[in-house]
Order: structure tokens, then sequence, then C-alpha cells
């Protein structure tokens, strides 16, 4: 019997993921190396993989345009190796925040791009805004999941959705264009990740709070809230294998590094350092294999690297300078190193047992 078109698209992305994921290079000027970086440069519409070595760019998807399209994305925020294919969030601008975006620019689409920049999947139409079958409104994370699903955060609609490579939702948090604090309620989310526990941890952004659910929708855990002072503006937040939660308190401008009790263990502040603007508005920090922390520092228009003494060892981009030149970016939304942070929590990392901390 011969093979539906969709059979066909679905094991081309099974042999991608998994076969690709044992051959990545290893020299750092060639796509899919590890230790590469791949940035979601949000203000100038594309992703991009870079060399940390010498900041070339050596991989990128996105043409800059801020109409949605088979070739470009806009307003990126969120983007995650999955073998050799790159799991791209099309957020859309908001308006009057890029020039040709006086009324905003939307894109509402998670794709999945090959090498050549060919998408070969995806969920969401090219600027249509909605909440119907295979329609998103602000989708700001996605992540791959070890059943071949993807988590979903589409914000503006406040849930998180679980959908098959068929486009049927299987799972959902958060009632559809409903914002609240109560049971199974979100307001503006910001991200979503697997736990190995089964549970999903969210940043309910406008909520001020992150919360672990399970799949009853029942609240395990929680940091903040709706009226607390502890967080403002939950931009992520990821598990650490040591049990703790690493948040990234958007507001507040800095990092925070919590425990399964709520004690604060490490604060790290974005705009308290050298030539920093005031209020850059950092929008993710992720925990790498070798203990140090990359965070994504929005409005200072870089992405740095500290270590655990809170020492810059790597930027990527000039700070408080918008630009496309070299080693230059435009409000850099996510950040992740190839092959050491998936977006998944162990013991499901995407690349055996190169899967990074969260």
């Amino acid at each position: 019997m011969e093979l539906s078109a969709r059979t066909k698209s679905w094991a081309c992305i099974g042999f991608l993921v998994f076969a690709s994921s044992l051959s990545l290079f290893a020299q750092g000027d060639h796509f899919n190396t590890r230790g590469n970086i791949l940035i979601s440069d949000q203000f100038n519409n594309r992703v991009i993989e870079v060399n940390p070595n010498n900041h070339k760019i050596v991989w990128h998807f996105g043409n800059g345009s801020s109409t949605a399209g088979p070739h470009s994305v806009v307003a990126v925020n969120d983007a995650q190796r999955v073998g050799w294919l790159t799991l791209i969030a099309g957020t859309g601008a908001p308006a009057g925040s890029e020039p040709t975006c006086p009324n905003g620019c939307p894109d509402n689409r998670v794709m999945l791009v090959d090498p050549a920049g060919n998408i070969i999947w995806q969920y969401g139409h090219a600027g249509v805004t909605g909440s119907g079958p295979d329609q998103l409104n602000t989708p700001v994370q996605n992540t791959w999941l070890p059943n071949f699903h993807v988590l979903i955060t589409d914000q503006a609609n406040a849930r998180i959705i679980e959908v098959t490579l068929d486009k049927k939702i299987v799972w959902q948090y958060g009632q559809t264009g409903v914002s609240g604090d109560g049971f199974n309620q979100l307001n503006n989310p910001n991200s979503a990740e697997l736990l190995s526990n089964g549970h999903i941890l969210i940043a309910d952004e406008n909520n001020n709070r992150v919360i672990e659910v399970n799949r009853h929708h029942q609240i395990l855990w929680s940091y903040g809230c709706a009226t607390c002072t502890q967080l403002s503006g939950a931009a992520f937040a990821s598990r650490l294998r040591n049990g703790d939660t690493l948040i990234t308190d958007s507001n507040n401008n800095r990092i925070l590094e919590v425990d399964s009790t709520g004690n604060v263990v490490s604060t790290y502040y974005t705009n308290n350092r050298p030539g920093s603007v005031s209020n850059p508005l950092p929008t993710r920090a992720v925990r790498l294999r070798n203990g140090n922390t990359l965070i994504s520092d929005q409005f200072n228009m870089q992405v740095i690297e500290i270590d655990s003494k809170q020492n810059i060892v790597f930027t990527q981009g000039k700070i408080g300078v918008a630009g496309t030149a070299f080693n230059m970016l435009n409000a850099p939304y996510d950040a992740k190193v190839i092959g050491d942070y998936t977006g998944l929590t162990p013991p499901f990392a995407g690349e055996g047992d190169d899967g990074g901390d969260d």
C-alpha cells in the first residue's frame, strides 16, 4: 500500500530528528555544531546559529521581512533545535515594536524548518489570528515532546496546548480566550516546559507566578501569585536537575533560582551591569551543562553567559545597541546551546545523554 503524504512527512520528520542527532559536526562554523548558540533575534525577524568563538552566523532562517511567509518569521520568540530541524515560534510583532509595524504584524505560526530553510510542518496560518482548529494568537514558545507532539504557549488565547503532527489538540491548560487566575486559568502565559514527572511547568506572566500542573489541571507547586510581590512578569521557568527552579523575572530585570520550598537561592540583575539600559526586560535564562547560565537580555540587545560567580564569560551583541551588522542583535528573546539545552527536562534529553538542564 502506498504511504499517504502525511505519513511520509512524519517519517521524514522522525528520520531527521533521531538519525541526524547522532552526527553533530565537531567544528563551530558548520550548521548544527555542538556548542553553537541558537538565538531568536526577535525584531531582526530571524533565527540564527552562532559560533560563540568568533560570533560568526553559520545558519539562519528568516529573510527579515515583517510579513509572515514561507521564508520569513515575524518577531520570533523561541527556537529549539530538534535533530537537524529547528522548531520556531513565529510570534508576531505588537503595534509600534518595529518601524514597519505601526499597527502590529501578526505571524501566529509554530514551524519545523529543515536545514535548507524549508518549512516542513507548521501549526497556525501565516498572518492569521484565531483560536479555532489550526489557529494561534501570539505563540510565544514551543517545546518538542518525546512523543512527537509539540507544546505551544498560545499567549493571547490564554492557553497552553499540546498538538500532534496531524494538528489535533490532545491536551490544554487554560480556557481559550479567558484570562484569570482561577482553576484552569492563565493570564498571558509565556512558557511551558515538560518535566520528567510528566507535569508541565508554566511561566504565567501576567499572573506573576510560575506553576507546576499535572494533566488533570491541578497546581502541584507554585511560586508567586497574581496579587503577590515575589515576581513581576514571569517570562520563563525551567526545572534544574537539583530540583530548584530557574525563573526569568522580566519586569524586575532579574534571574532567580528558587528551591522547592520557595527560598531564593540566587539572584542576578541584568540592569546592574555597566552599559545596561534601565529596563532591559530579560526574557530567558537557561542553565547549561557546565553550570553557567545563558541569558537573553532582551533590550540590552545581548545574549550573555554568566558563570556560577556571576561573571560574564560570553556576550553576543553590543549592549544597548540594536542592529543587523556583525555581532549585533535586536531584542533577542531566546537562546540555547546546541547539544546542551534542548528544551526538555531530563530524562527526556533530545540528544541521548546530551540534553541540558532545565
